[in-house]
């Protein structure tokens, strides 16, 4: 049975052009991608690592939640 997942923030940083992760779930999650998928895929090797280094007891599967945040700003259409 999997526990509960641990939640990571993920946010674009528009100035920088890259989706950065933080959680204050994960001790010392602080890591960036070009891509979502990309920075999904550099979770799924450092959530268990960090989580063991941090003295965490990891299981064979490690479950984990992005909650992603973009800022845009919509234009109205010239009249």
């Amino acid at each position: 049975m999997l526990k509960r997942p641990y939640f990571i923030r993920a946010e674009w940083d528009n100035e920088a052009q890259v989706w950065v992760a933080t959680s204050d779930d994960v001790p010392g999650l602080a890591t960036e991608d070009s891509t979502l998928e990309g920075l999904i895929q550099k979770l799924k090797l450092l959530v268990p690592e960090l989580l063991e280094a941090n003295g965490l007891t990891v299981e064979k599967e490690t479950p984990f939640e992005v909650f992603t945040r973009r800022f845009e700003i919509a234009h109205r259409a010239a009249v």
